[in-house]
């Protein structure tokens, strides 16, 4: 069984449930589970710390589910057109799987949320791509085979899937962002059974 982590920072929750959405997609590959996970808030005025177990949703990822897992999908709302601080918090502790190049070969996908439609879905996707490349990964998008990423008045790119929230953080996921979502997990299965052939 391949397991496919789904790591993100969910401030609203559009984040978290596109998460779920990807993990169907992954899930419905065979021979192929989703790990959910996600990373506890940085603070920017002091030291801030988490208990070991989140009061809600998935457990907070360790350095070792990202080692073993299999694959990658990795989300974020959009922060200034870039990926969330505590999303980056993490990523800059992971040189020594850098080092060792644990996640050399292994697929990765990207996923985003933003309030207003042109406010940095695809800056973000790519700074979450970045740390990634570094680490050697297999970068996977949605090919436009995807018919949803031509029609879609919300979300979706190339780049990842994407979620339009409103400015009032109030827009539940549209038909198009759920099926892309999907997609997108899909997609980062198959190719990890391609590549663990």
């Amino acid at each position: 069984m391949l397991d496919i982590l789904v790591l993100y920072y969910s401030r609203n929750g559009h984040v978290a449930l596109m998460g779920q959405k990807i993990a169907r997609g992954i899930e419905e590959v065979p021979n192929c589970q989703a790990r959910i996970r996600n990373v506890p808030s940085v603070s920017t005025v002091c030291e801030a710390t988490a208990p070991e177990i989140p009061n809600a949703g998935p457990p907070y990822v360790s350095l070792e589910d990202l080692q073993t897992c299999a694959g990658l999908a990795l989300g974020s709302p959009t922060h200034f057109g870039n990926m969330a601080a505590s999303l980056k918090y993490f990523l800059d502790q992971t040189s020594g799987l850098w080092l060792s190049g644990a996640l050399v070969n292994k697929p990765a996908a990207v996923f985003t949320s933003t309030s207003t439609l042109h406010g940095g879905q695809e800056s973000t996707l790519l700074s979450m791509m970045l740390p990634l490349l570094h680490h050697g990964m297999l970068m996977v998008g949605l090919p436009y085979t995807e018919a949803d990423l031509v029609t879609t008045r919300s979300g979706g790119s190339p780049y990842g899937a994407t979620h339009l929230a409103g400015v009032d953080n109030q827009n539940p996921l549209s038909q198009e962002e759920q099926r892309l979502c999907h997609a997108l997990g899909k997609r980062l299965a198959q190719v990890a059974q391609l590549v663990n052939q």
